[in-house]
């Protein structure tokens, strides 16, 4: 398995998995077209020897020193393997390269977040813009979706 940036070529794939894995109730599904609109942002994990992404995780950028961890995802068949742990990773390099300060996840999943140091606030304290995507969220208004936030 292999992290690097998506490619044009990958956004069937993400769309894929995040569409499929919607369902689960874990992440907001994206339309085809934000995805290629936010390409850049995407990092994919990539099974070499089956030749497919795996998973994907997106580092968006809300202004000048925070960014949010979003879209992240692993096929079952892949989970526990380190495929998430190295997606965050690769999106936690990205933005100290860029110089951000702080990064920002919605997450269900408060414990895998934790491990790399962030820590749950108020959801208050999140940008409002990120309010405009939850309203596609299979539970809003009744979000569980945790705030956590890392200082790098």
């Amino acid at each position: 398995m292999r992290i690097r940036k998506a490619a044009i070529a990958d956004i069937t794939s993400i769309h894929g998995l995040l569409h499929r894995h919607s369902y689960e109730g874990d992440l907001i599904p994206r339309p085809l077209s934000k995805l290629y609109d936010h390409v850049r942002d995407f990092a994919v994990a990539v099974d070499e020897a089956e030749g497919r992404v795996i998973g994907c995780c997106a580092l968006q950028f809300c202004w000048e020193s925070l960014g949010e961890i979003r879209s992240l995802v692993v096929e079952p068949s892949h989970r526990n393997r380190g495929v998430a742990k190295a997606l965050v990773e690769s999106c936690m390099a990205e933005a100290r390269a860029f110089g951000m300060t702080r990064l920002f996840s919605l997450t269900f999943k408060a414990d895998f977040f934790g491990k790399f140091g962030f820590v749950e606030i108020s959801r208050s304290e999140l940008p409002l813009k990120i309010w405009a995507d939850c309203m596609l969220c299979v539970k809003f208004p009744d979000c569980e979706g945790i705030a956590m936030m890392k200082t790098l």
